[in-house]
């Protein structure tokens, strides 16, 4: 079902498992070095579906369910959508920023068709949602899907609820501002948020009655994710995340060039060739075969941007010129 300002029949659990942004997709992301991509992720999802199987907890998860709005791989989809049917509760979930292509979810993109064909229930539009009860307490819960408006004021969504839990996917500071970031707010009525989008775990923050959490992503995708814990999340009745252990391999990055060791304290890595000179000899592949969308390219261009303090005119198109050739070389493979 895809819910837009609908609202779900109360739910009778023991507990929420809260998912973070399993970026499901066909090609290997990043640095990652996986012989067979994407299992790593499916088999953290099947884990997810054991622990709330066996603890009878209903699902949420976070956003970017898959990695791109449209995904080509229909095996892929299929063993997708065999893993989610074997949740006991339909798994809710949040739109984030890689599920569409737009600035809302529409029939173009993969996660509609999931949520048409009742495999998942999407929340497409900022609203509450549904009540959880559990054991004497209940939990009334909302939404609100990437680019659309955190509320400052749930007060008046649920009647009679013990918790009001939100669900977010934003670009939160959680640890200090950066441009675009939102500072955590006192949200009037709520007492949890819980946020996807940033992929590490966060430490919690307080703003008013609001506790803003941000659990983190059960993917790494990026090699800044080299300590990151893998994890899925159970919510109580008190408003508390339980962490719970995922299977996940340690050694899962391709480092070459961005581990060096320094002769001494002043020396500094050595700068990477031009960033245009970069990208003409990606065109040959060979960079490209390591890193299914170029994003060890991508590092090499960015780190160049960063040292030499590349206008936003030429980093724009350099960036689109490398889009253009994953694009090809992906077509082309």
């Amino acid at each position: 079902m895809i819910l837009s300002g609908d609202r779900l029949p109360a739910i009778q659990c023991n507990g929420v498992l809260v998912i973070g942004d399993p970026h499901v997709g066909s090609r290997r992301p990043g640095r990652r070095k996986d012989a067979v991509w994407p299992q790593a992720v499916l088999g953290k999802l099947e884990r997810c579906v054991a622990i709330a199987n066996e603890r009878q907890l209903a699902v949420v998860i976070l956003g970017d369910l898959f990695d791109r709005p449209v995904e080509t791989d229909e095996a892929l989809k299929n063993q997708l959508i065999r893993v989610l049917k074997g949740f006991r509760h339909r798994p809710i979930v949040n739109v984030g920023n890689h599920d569409i292509q737009h600035t809302m979810l529409t029939d173009s993109d993969s996660l509609a068709l999931l949520g048409l064909c009742d495999v998942v229930d999407v929340v497409a539009t900022s609203a509450p949602v549904t009540e959880f009860q559990i054991g004497a307490r209940s939990i009334g819960i909302g939404m609100t899907p990437y680019g659309q408006t955190i509320p400052t004021d749930a007060r008046g969504s649920f009647a009679g609820v013990d918790l009001h839990a939100w669900f977010t996917h934003h670009d939160i500071a959680f640890d200090g501002g950066y441009p675009g970031a939102v500072p955590p707010f006192a949200v009037e009525g709520c007492d949890v948020l819980i946020n996807g989008h940033i992929h590490k775990t966060q430490k919690s923050v307080l703003a008013g009655r609001t506790r803003w959490m941000n659990p983190g992503n059960i993917t790494r995708q990026s090699v800044d994710l080299v300590d990151h814990v893998p994890r899925a999340w159970i919510l109580d009745g008190s408003g508390a995340l339980e962490p719970q252990a995922l299977p996940f391999e340690n050694n899962v990055f391709d480092l070459t060039g961005r581990v060096v060791e320094a002769a001494d304290g002043s020396d500094v890595a050595r700068e990477v060739e031009s960033a245009f000179v970069t990208l003409l000899q990606a065109e040959s592949s060979t960079e490209l075969k390591r890193s299914g969308d170029g994003s060890i390219v991508r590092d090499e261009i960015e780190a160049k941007f960063a040292a030499d303090d590349t206008s936003d005119a030429v980093r724009a198109i350099v960036r689109s010129l490398l889009g253009e050739a994953v694009e090809r070389h992906a077509a082309q493979s």
